[in-house]
């Protein structure tokens, strides 16, 4: 029976929630949602099929929320400017939502999403910012990696306290995005 109030949609916002409390995914399970909203673990598989699912879903509600902001960051910006906006509203995410964005790093197979959209919206505001540097396949699909390894990995180390150097992480990040865009600049020549 489907418990009055419980949605799909409210479940997967419950659980972004929790996964920025909690920082992470690992503790966003179907016992712990269940405690949230105060029911039995079983009540909730009327609205998801299982962790994964649950779990898939609360990476397309985030996947969907970075395109937002990085879209809108971008808007009107070529080159550095729309590198460093694309890069600065990726890292923003990130830290505000930390859970969320770890759900955005899971793997998830295609099947799993076919009737979305969220990533290909990804993709799509990743090139069309790189074009701005006057790049085409498979060129766009290497800096793509680049920037998502470089991204990624600096967020990681931030987020798990691992800069603990007294130069301003802000000013790492800055160097960081001023060597990407030299690289981007240069690409081309690199061959």
């Amino acid at each position: 029976m489907v418990r009055a109030g419980i949605t799909p949609d409210l479940l997967v916002r419950a659980a972004a929630e929790l996964a920025d409390e909690a920082g992470g995914i690992e503790k966003v399970t179907v016992s712990a949602l269940a405690r949230r909203f105060g029911v039995k673990d079983a009540s909730l598989y009327s609205h998801i099929k299982n962790l994964r699912d649950l779990r898939v879903r609360l990476a397309l509600l985030a996947s969907h929320e970075m395109n937002e902001a990085i879209g809108a960051a971008v808007a009107g910006r070529s080159g550095r400017d729309a590198l460093v906006a694309f890069a600065d509203a990726y890292r923003d995410y990130a830290l505000a939502h930390p859970g969320r964005y770890a759900a955005t790093q899971q793997r998830i197979e295609l099947d799993e999403v076919q009737e979305t959209a969220v990533f290909q919206r990804a993709v799509e505001l990743t090139y069309g910012m790189l074009r701005g540097y006057g790049l085409g396949e498979p060129d766009l699909t290497d800096a793509g990696r680049l920037l998502r390894a470089t991204f990624h990995g600096f967020i990681h180390i931030e987020l798990s306290g691992g800069f603990q150097h007294t130069r301003p992480v802000a000013a790492s990040w800055a160097r960081s995005l001023d060597a990407l865009h030299t690289t981007l600049e240069n690409w081309g020549s690199q061959k």
